[in-house]
């Protein structure tokens, strides 16, 4: 069997990776080839080195509650390079009113877990506070999917959905939370009121019942790294390829039916002939390709909406810096109206990305909020953090040893919920999820919808995936599949 692989980003490369670990079971001679149109493998993910400083280009992390990117990461013998967060300096701050206020102790993601702190807590104002703890008494939603800004509202408040759950969910999805599905991108909340009714109480019972078990001290924290950096997940997958399997500066220009066959033509003069394809592209490229093949299918695809976001990394001497960065971060409300979306520590989140001595600030926001930090990188004699006066919140003076600043920018999906302005349907054009219970109910949790088009986007690293795999068994069948969540 001869299959072809569209897109050489981390889909893609998961895809084809799985693909040659199916047919080594099953014992099936399959020639693959993976097809991209940029110069190097890894789509968005990139790690540079400069001046001692480890750079992260696209991506710094992944989220190890979703656990296809930790199991891949075991199958390729990556897990002894893995890096979790520093535990010694868990806090993030919230930019509010002009000044950085801690999250409270005991927050997770969206919700308190700890009574005490999120009392004192100078973040939230004291009706903002009853609000929330109405979330004890509230009953079970009936929706089946909502958006994520209707869910924070409806249980915990506008107060806590403006000056918590926004800018958290901003500098993931760089998005709106009332224009994502609750579902596809936090469906442990979603799962958590149909199960307790209670956010607040169903945090507090996990967290009881982990202590019970043994397992508070998890061995993996909820952003998990490489420590060379993500790049090394690329190069691993990559080594997995026979050699001639890639073909690099490659851009597919269409996909074509031949009989029982595929044909997919580049731009350069290059036929390749298949018996099963993978479109793992930019839903907008794989929009392009498909236009002749399934018309209303190309439609669709192009509709989903997509965030640009740009993301600056600057190197300082730890001296320069007047901000004792004793957390991992801060992220900014849109309800403050400046560009700048975050600002990780990186440095003090993960070990080894600067030098003794120096520090390693990396800010996400809009492209003007990336104008101006490289401008208050170059200008300022001595570094404060975070700049008052500007949109761009990093240390004012020189960048130090770093020497220079990377603002690469980066496009992300933004995963809609059900039932929003198109009519809701099934379509098995791509890879199947099964409804039902048990396995079956977790593989429904990953289905995103494209304004209220329902679509199995099935994340290739998992196992899961070889059930859908296996549905390319009728000659013909075409697959577009797409990552759950970030990387």
């Amino acid at each position: 069997m001869r299959l072809v692989v569209v897109g050489g980003g981390i889909t893609g490369l998961a895809a084809a990776h799985h693909a040659l670990e199916l047919a080594r079971e099953r014992r099936i001679a399959l020639e693959l080839t993976l097809v991209e149109a940029r110069e190097r493998l890894g789509g968005t993910i990139a790690t540079e080195r400069a001046g001692g400083f480890l750079i992260e280009a696209g991506p710094d992390s992944f989220l190890s509650e979703k656990p296809w990117a930790l199991a891949l990461c075991r199958r390729l013998g990556l897990e002894d390079r893995l890096a979790r967060t520093d535990d010694r300096y868990r806090k993030v701050f919230v930019w509010h009113a002009g000044r950085l206020h801690p999250l409270p102790d005991g927050w997770e993601l969206l919700a308190p877990t700890r009574l005490a702190p999120f009392l004192s807590s100078r973040l939230f104002s004291w009706p903002g506070k009853l609000r929330m703890a109405f979330d004890l008494v509230l009953p079970r939603g009936i929706a089946d999917d909502e958006s994520l800004g209707a869910f924070v509202r409806r249980r915990l408040g506008r107060e806590a959905l403006e000056r918590v759950a926004q800018p958290l969910v901003a500098g993931i999805y760089t998005a709106d939370p009332d224009d994502l599905s609750l579902t596809a991108t936090m469906p442990r909340f979603a799962e958590l009121e149909k199960q307790e009714r209670s956010i607040i109480l169903g945090l507090r019972r996990a967290r009881r019942r982990a202590r019970e078990t043994g397992v508070s001290g998890a061995r993996w924290s909820l952003f998990v790294t490489l420590k060379e950096g993500m790049e090394d997940l690329v190069a691993a997958l990559a080594t997995r390829l026979q050699p001639g399997t890639v073909l690099l500066k490659q851009r597919v220009a269409g996909v074509e039916r031949r009989g029982d066959r595929w044909r997919v033509a580049t731009a350069e003069g290059a036929d390749l002939d298949a018996d099963r394809v993978i479109v793992a592209t930019e839903s907008h490229a794989a929009a392009r390709m498909l236009r002749y093949v399934d018309p209303s299918l190309a439609t669709l695809l192009a509709e989903i909406p997509y965030a640009s976001s740009a993301t600056v990394t600057l190197g300082y001497r730890r001296a320069d810096v007047v901000h004792p960065l004793d957390g991992f971060g801060f992220v900014v409300p849109h309800a403050e109206k400046r560009a700048l979306l975050a600002c990780t520590f990186s440095s003090v989140k993960y070990a080894g990305r600067a030098p003794e001595g120096d520090v390693l600030l990396r800010d996400a926001g809009t492209r003007r909020a990336a104008r101006g930090a490289r401008d208050h990188g170059r200008t300022g004699p001595r570094a404060r953090l975070p700049v008052a006066e500007g949109d761009a919140a990093v240390p004012r003076g020189s960048p130090g040893a770093c020497g220079d600043d990377r603002a690469p920018r980066r496009g992300a999906p933004r995963p809609r919920p059900r039932g929003r302005r198109l009519p809701r349907r099934r379509d098995r054009r791509l890879c199947p999820v099964r409804r039902g219970r048990g396995r079956a109910r977790a593989r429904r949790r990953r289905r995103l919808s494209v304004r209220g088009q329902e679509r199995a986007f099935v994340d290739v690293s998992e196992p899961g995936f070889g059930r859908a795999l296996d549905s390319l068994s009728a000659p013909g069948r075409l697959t577009v599949p797409t990552l759950d969540g970030d990387a």
